[in-house]
């Protein structure tokens, strides 16, 4: 379901942690099954860490260009990233 390998773990800046699916839920104020849907349908990047089913991961980057495409300020977040 969630096999978009996009951006891998390696390759985030070590500055930069990604993002958990419940922290990007918060700052959105949406249902965690929200985020899973647009990482779903390509609309918001991610990757997958761990073995199995492992956890999904969304790059601070994409986040913001997830936000910018949107047009939603940072201003509008619930929670500061």
């Amino acid at each position: 379901m969630h096999e978009k390998f996009t951006v891998p773990a390696a390759k985030q800046a070590p500055d930069s942690p990604p993002l958990r699916v419940k922290v990007v839920a918060d700052a959105l104020r949406v249902d965690k099954a929200t985020v899973y849907r647009e990482v779903a349908a390509g609309r918001l990047t991610s990757y997958r860490v761990g073995s199995g089913r492992g956890t999904i991961r969304i790059p601070r980057a994409a986040f913001e260009q997830y936000l910018s495409e949107r047009g939603i300020p940072a201003s509008e977040l619930a929670v500061a990233l």
